[in-house]
């Protein structure tokens, strides 16, 4: 009777799925462009920076459970129309992902991956800017899990108007 006790939990386990699994591989600089199109022009006179950031996430299946996240952070900084310059830095990770589906799964590379290589993202263009002879300039924090929110909003949004013509016409 013991020995029946102990085997069946044994099985049990052995069906149910693996704990979830989530590791930092790497992390790094996968693309980094700095521009400075006036040259020594833009040291030459005084302006006032209009600052714009664009920022998007990519993610590849690499491997069974290996993902690739890269976080683009594109910054323009133009006085009037002139741009005064433009970086963009692409950080990338290598991440570790296993016993996790869908939604959750979506979350993870999403919002906890983008997260992680924020800070990495920041330095990389404070740095390059410091090099450049510009003044730093500190990325605001982000709430990737308001964006992952609001995006998952706007895909139900277009899901539900993309539905409603069709069942009007039936």
């Amino acid at each position: 009777m013991t020995d029946e006790t102990t085997t069946a939990p044994e099985a049990a386990s052995e069906e149910q799925a693996p704990a979830p699994k989530f590791a930092v591989q790497r992390i790094y600089v996968k693309d980094l462009s700095f521009e400075t199109p006036q040259g020594a022009e833009a040291f030459q006179k005084q302006w006032t920076p209009k600052v714009n950031q664009d920022l998007s996430t990519k993610t590849n299946k690499i491997a069974e459970g290996v993902y690739e996240v890269a976080l683009r952070i594109t910054v323009t900084v133009k006085d009037e129309e002139e741009t005064i310059y433009l970086i963009e830095v692409d950080q990338a990770g290598l991440f570790t992902v296993e016993g996790l589906e869908g939604g959750q799964l979506a979350q993870v590379l999403n919002v906890t991956c983008p997260s992680m290589l924020l800070p990495y993202a920041r330095e990389t263009i404070d740095s390059t800017l410091t090099k450049g002879s510009f003044p730093p300039l500190m990325i605001p924090p982000i709430n990737f899990e308001a964006l992952f929110a609001s995006a998952v909003q706007q895909a139900a949004a277009k899901q539900e108007a993309a539905a409603a013509p069709e069942s009007s016409t039936h």
